[in-house]
């Protein structure tokens, strides 16, 4: 079992300790309304909570449980269709909720502040973000400091980033995504909030950048004696931050209790399904696959490199997205790739699937070199490599029915319609989706039944080779673990062979035979799972474990 940061972080806790225990923000029975056509009436109901001073407070649940309506709530960012229905949010003894527009504005950035999960989303694409920053501060000039610019140096300093002059003078879509967060960051610190709220602002990022954006917030969280609202679905990140914790489940506060608590002894079912459904590390290896299995692909001393203009200073540079990488994959094996952002490996499956070209060295194919093909000489052999999507919706035509996004690229290669529409229906029950689904559209499921429309979708042509590029790194905790189990499923009842790419190690070590580990366009280390996570080798390894969230609290406790 997974022990809580207050037993692991003296440091932390004595600095919490230092302050006073009173209540910053108070909760009291707040019930949110949905629209009438929503699955349900609230987006919250009857809640009620409270964020101590000095105190890290995680929210944790499932997608549509309402963590984010809570917050945006507090927030006063609620879009037009949900409503408060009932319920007060009092911060510093004012009911917030009855505030107008104007009066939140005033509070928003100089009292609360949020970093939200996508920074990219949330920056303007057409300012610097050092303009962005100094933006914060001239909404609330009787607050904000008389050299707001050095203020936006200093603050780009505290969170890290380099040269922050330059990075200053940087637009968002030149920094990569960890460095974006970092100034999501400081533009939520720029006028320093009692209160930080940061939604889910991990998700999409490698560990070692996971943990680096976290020790941030513990850090400043101390430094300034801030209360922090964490909202998240990894129980590992609460492991690593939180004093409290709340569990919700579709709008209802299910549970709530100190990390010790909640982590060690959960009351609640729904709260233990939670904590069960955590990748853990494989101790054991798979079952074996046999030596004399063929081998489906084999990958050698391949190389892509990129040229990149007007760097950070203006520069050309070259760039070895992918340096001489080697390996093979059998017949009912399944090879992970993992590695931080800019490590190559989505790269490398693109290289691949042939959506990219390979500058050197060989990717054979069930027996052919697939490397020196066109596209007119590849388009055959296409059907017989597949790839699942890390977003389902994105590769999924929000005009075509599932019928159509099913059998169209079957009916293509010269499948008849009731050939390819048995296929669809067989595959559908395969992956836990009625019949019904078929007459339906991307928009009307949940993100994990899209995930199993594309996993049933790559399925159609019966593919030798299957690519799960970050297949399940934007689904729930549960959700995430029903689809890994049916993509193990799968692979055991019909031998594809699967590259597995991820950043999520806990996850690679779940589903994977065999885990290459890249760094810069190379693989510094390839093992088998279990001796890759229990005895790694190579230093970058040892570092990319030793950042995964909960891991030291896992592994004290083992």
């Amino acid at each position: 079992m997974m022990t809580s940061r207050a037993d692991q972080d003296a440091e932390s806790t004595a600095a919490t300790t230092e302050v006073s225990l009173k209540s910053v923000l108070t909760i009291d029975n707040l019930t949110v309304a949905l629209p009438k056509v929503a699955d349900r009436s609230y987006a919250v109901e009857g809640i009620s909570f409270s964020l101590e001073a000095g105190e890290i407070l995680c929210i944790v649940g499932e997608s549509g449980s309402g963590k984010s309506v809570t917050a945006n709530a507090i927030m006063g960012l609620l879009p037009p269709p949900l409503t408060i229905e009932s319920g007060s949010i009092t911060l510093h003894g004012r009911n917030i909720a009855t505030l107008t527009a104007k009066e939140r504005t005033s509070l928003n950035g100089r009292v609360v502040s949020m970093i939200f999960q996508d920074p990219l989303s949330a920056l303007n694409p057409l300012m610097t973000v050092g303009q962005q920053i100094e933006e914060v501060m001239l909404t609330h000039p009787d607050v904000a400091p008389p050299n707001r610019w050095a203020r936006v140096i200093e603050l780009l300093e505290i969170v890290g980033l380099p040269s922050p002059p330059a990075i200053a003078h940087q637009y968002p879509f030149r920094l990569s995504g960890g460095q974006r967060q970092r100034v999501m960051i400081a533009m939520a610190l720029a006028l320093d909030p009692d209160i930080l709220i940061a939604d889910e602002p991990t998700t999409a990022l490698d560990v070692t950048t996971q943990a680096q954006i976290l020790e941030i917030i513990k850090r400043l969280q101390r430094q300034k004696k801030m209360s922090v609202m964490f909202i998240t679905h990894d129980f590992g990140v609460v492991a690593d931050i939180a004093d409290k914790v709340i569990v919700m489940e579709k709008g209802h506060l299910v549970e709530q209790g100190t990390a010790d608590e909640v982590l060690r002894a959960p009351k609640e079912p729904y709260t233990q399904r939670l904590l069960a459904a955590i990748p853990t590390m494989r101790t054991e290896a798979r079952a074996a696959v046999r030596e004399g299995s063929p081998v489906v692909l084999d990958v050698h001393n391949v190389c892509k490199t990129y040229k990149t203009a007007g760097g950070l200073f203006g520069k050309t540079s070259i760039v070895l997205a992918v340096n001489e990488v080697s390996f093979r994959l059998r017949k009912g094996e399944t090879i992970g790739i993992v590695g931080e952002s800019g490590s190559g490996k989505s790269t490398l499956g693109r290289m691949v699937m042939k959506l990219l070209d390979s500058d050197s060295g060989r990717i054979v194919l069930d027996g052919g070199d697939i490397l020196p093909l066109k596209e007119s000489q590849f388009r055959a052999k296409r059907p017989y490599i597949q790839m699942v999507f890390q977003d389902p919706f994105a590769s999924l035509n929000p005009r075509h029915s599932i019928e159509h996004s099913l059998i169209c690229g079957p009916m293509t290669f010269g499948m008849s319609r009731d050939e390819a529409r048995a296929n669809a229906l067989r595959l559908l029950n395969r992956v836990g989706l009625p019949e019904q689904a078929m007459d339906r559209y991307p928009h009307e499921f949940s993100g994990g039944q899209r995930q199993r429309i594309g996993i049933a979708r790559a399925l159609m042509f019966n593919p030798v080779l299957l690519i799960a590029d970050e297949a399940v790194s934007a689904l729930d905790v549960s959700i995430q673990a029903q689809v890994l189990q049916l993509l193990d499923e799968i692979q055991q009842e019909t031998h594809v062979a699967m590259l597995f790419i991820t950043h999520d190690l806990r996850v690679a070590s779940q589903i994977c035979d065999n885990i290459a580990v890249m760094q810069r366009g190379r693989i510094v280390e390839l093992a088998p799972a279990h001796e890759l996570f229990s005895a790694p080798k190579d230093p970058y390894t040892r570092s990319l474990v030793e950042a995964i969230p909960g891991w030291r609290d896992s592994s004290s406790t083992a």
